[in-house]
């Protein structure tokens, strides 16, 4: 029997642990989404306990909780954190199977130097262990020890990036952070409070927005700014693609709608979204920037606790989506019109993979460069990385896959690219020990290489 989690964890061969141990191990990340704050790492922030920098803000182990009958009070609430971090604990023999209880180990042994498996038992040693090492375990000592290179934030075009500039400003800090360009409140002209959203974004770009042209003029501009600050890639977070286009004066209507405090209905919103996007994604066009659309996704299904504990809490889940027709659609009329930048499409149902890959492919043709995003959210569990990986090499090139990326708010959440790499090199020496493709050490460890690290680098022009 191995050892639990040992160097060799998820390599069941020669071949996998010649890739993992010789390429992938030593490779920097470029963590290209993610959710952290930048102002944590301005102030180069620090951690009073585990539970504050393990706990805080991810609902992965939240859910985990929930589910296990943990009190909110414990979770969300106002418990103190030891008590906290020992609910955690105790969950953790049920979780077997689960990414978070690969992650967790591996965040205790790769920034604590501390093997001993989480549980009730242990939560006493592992909490003082991690205490005697937590002193000077800041925000970007973190980043520094991950081999981060790159962070690309998630920013609304209203914000004025000022962490940002104060980052670029700390001449010790090599790590490179720029913003990415997230609209989506922008393109929500059916949440509340989308008028003060519109004077906010307004006094950001240095102009009134009057017209739903005004709009677009507003974004484009904020746009170019994030761009001097090193932004290369937008985000989009949906339900589904929109697809509707319609003449300009619905788009308008719409705005108009909107800016006077009334919600469009469904008719009136989707051809302002449509218009709004395809004309953003003219603006990423031009500036060379990737646009990544993330849909699938519903958002705060259980009302009453969401609107107790607010968003991005663990009240979301896979939402039908429906979206190969209007992907596919979508694009095609981007491509007609010479608007189609650089596209990262994630699904958050895994149902959609193959849809997916086969249309990107059908707009691969050697300029815009279509990326099937990686196992995102609900999927980036070990089946649903081997899941997504085997779909990409079916249908496309997998050597040219842009790799992992954290989407998290955890400063510990780099062992997932770890995670993801060990991954990827099992996948690999399972078909090089069958057979299936030549073990080229060079060659292998070029392409575990480019996963890993390069491709994403190239792709996004970091």
């Amino acid at each position: 029997m191995k050892p639990f989690m040992d160097e060799d964890f998820l390599l069941p061969n020669g071949a996998a642990k010649t890739l993992y141990h010789d390429y992938a191990k030593h490779m920097p990340i470029a963590d290209y989404h993610c959710h952290i704050d930048p102002e944590e790492i301005a102030r180069d922030r620090s951690f009073d306990n585990l539970a504050q920098l393990w706990l805080g803000g991810d609902h992965y182990k939240w859910r985990l909780m929930r589910a296990n009958g943990v009190p909110e009070e414990y979770i969300t609430g106002g418990a103190p954190d030891y008590d906290k971090f020992l609910k955690f604990a105790g969950i953790m023999p049920k979780a077997v199977g689960n990414p978070v209880y690969h992650w967790a180990h591996l965040e205790l042994r790769r920034y604590f130097g501390c093997d001993l498996e989480l549980n009730a038992q242990n939560a006493p040693a592992v909490w003082a262990a991690v205490s005697e090492r937590l002193p000077g375990l800041t925000a970007k000592e973190i980043i520094r020890r991950s081999s981060v290179k790159v962070i690309a934030t998630t920013d609304d075009p209203a914000d004025s990036l000022v962490w940002h500039e104060a980052i670029r400003k700390d001449a010790s800090f090599e790590t490179s952070v720029v913003p990415a360009f997230r609209p989506d409140f922008a393109l929500s002209p059916e949440r509340d409070g989308y008028p003060a959203y519109l004077e906010e974004l307004g006094q950001a770009a240095g102009m009134a927005i009057t017209s739903f042209d005004k709009l677009c003029e507003a974004l484009e501009k904020r746009a170019e700014y994030f761009d001097r600050l090193g932004c290369r890639a937008s985000d989009h977070g949906m339900a589904a693609i929109p697809f509707r286009p319609a003449p300009a004066g619905e788009a308008e209507a719409a705005f108009r709608q909107a800016r006077d405090g009334r919600a469009p209905g469904a008719d009136a919103l989707l051809p302002f979204k449509t218009a709004l996007l395809v004309f953003l994604a003219g603006v990423y066009k031009r500036l060379g920037w990737a646009m990544q659309l993330h849909y699938g996704v519903r958002r705060g299904v259980n009302t009453r606790m969401h609107r107790a504990a607010g968003p991005d809490t663990g009240f979301d889940c896979i939402g039908p989506a429906g979206g190969g027709r209007d992907l596919a659609r979508f694009l095609d009329l981007l491509a007609a019109d010479d608007r189609l930048p650089k596209t990262v499409v994630y699904s958050l149902d895994p149902n959609d993979n193959a849809m997916i890959d086969s249309v990107l492919a059908s707009f691969q043709d050697g300029g815009a460069g279509m990326q099937h995003g990686p196992a995102w959210w609900f999927n980036d569990s070990r089946d649903g990385i081997e899941r997504h990986l085997r779909g990409l090499a079916n249908f496309s090139l997998l050597g040219a896959f842009i790799g992992m990326l954290t989407d998290s708010r955890s400063f510990l959440s780099y062992t997932r690219h770890e995670y993801f790499r060990r991954i990827l090199c099992g996948l690999l020496g399972g078909w090089a020990e069958n057979g299936e493709i030549p073990f080229d050490r060079e060659a292998l460890g070029r392409l575990t290489e480019d996963i890993s690290y390069h491709n994403a680098m190239r792709y996004f022009g970091f």
